[in-house]
């Protein structure tokens, strides 16, 4: 019985290990999300081999990248401007909490209005998604779209609508809000 179970805490292990990528695989795909030029100096976040959230490397400019979540259905990266450090970092606090996507909201809403959460007036986010090649381990199919944080905007104040458009035009998420933010969806290749 004792070598079941540890036959089973081995397995376990192993298979939990390897569902965690490698430190350099986790940079090498975190970095696509950022402009290529400021890719080199970014701040890294990702999963150490236990799962945590960690500094995967320290960055040297004002861009930070986010590893896949390998919890996480699909392929999914992030990039964002340092000044959203701040706010992004609630997010993930709360959500490690067990706070839902409104509460979430509601909350950093209240902390924005305060002054006790920092939302710079204006920043970017970069996402990417794509398919992990089970073969290769490279990213097919890219696809990214791209967020102009100006919290309080509005629909007047921008010019711009406010619900989701045709792909590739611009509109404005959550006007009015601490959150509101253009976003800009490329169509995607049909081809693909």
């Amino acid at each position: 019985m004792k070598g079941i179970k540890f036959c089973l805490l081995l397995f376990v292990a192993i298979g939990s290990s390897q569902e965690i990528p490698p430190v350099e695989w986790q940079i090498q795909t975190a970095i696509l999300a950022a402009p290529e030029e400021y890719r080199k100096e970014a701040k890294i976040y990702g999963y150490d081999t236990n799962g945590n959230w960690v500094t995967l490397r320290e960055g040297a400019n004002k861009y930070i990248c986010l590893a896949d979540d390998p919890k996480k259905a699909g392929f999914s990266i992030a990039a964002y401007h340092k000044e959203l450090d701040d706010f992004m970092a609630r997010g993930r606090e709360l959500r490690n909490q067990g706070k839902e996507f409104q509460e979430i909201f509601d909350i950093r809403e209240q902390e924005v209005k305060a002054g006790k959460l920092k939302m710079p007036d204006k920043s970017t986010l970069c996402v990417l998604t794509g398919t992990i090649n089970p073969t290769t381990k490279e990213i097919e199919n890219p696809y990214v779209r791209y967020v102009f944080y100006i919290p309080y905007a509005t629909g007047a104040s921008t010019g711009l609508p406010t619900s989701p458009t045709p792909p590739g035009h611009a509109w404005l998420m959550d006007a009015g809000t601490h959150r509101a933010h253009i976003m800009i969806t490329p169509p995607k290749n049909d081809k693909e």
